[in-house]
């Protein structure tokens, strides 16, 4: 169950990145790298705090490990395939 929550986390952060990107460029192009920059800061910062809050509510240290390596995996894996997508 804890899966589905991260990937459906995951999905709402793409989804939000790709819309963000489309109205940026369509209204403002020239802002574009400002808002890759935020978007980049507000994703690590929300993986950040999912990946403490999965360590500190792990009931023990190896469930923690596995969950914060899954979690590095998936972002690892939603930025090689944001960058593909808009570059």
């Amino acid at each position: 169950m804890k899966f589905f929550f991260l990937v459906l986390f995951f999905v709402l952060l793409g989804s939000a990145y790709v819309k963000g990107y489309d109205v940026v460029k369509r209204r403002s192009p020239e802002h574009l790298v400002q808002f890759y920059l935020i978007m980049t800061t507000i994703r690590m910062l929300l993986v950040a705090t999912v990946v403490g809050l999965c360590v500190f509510f792990a009931p023990n240290r190896e469930d923690a490990i596995h969950s914060a390596a899954i979690i590095l995996i998936m972002y690892a894996i939603t930025m090689v395939v944001a960058l593909l997508m808009r570059h």
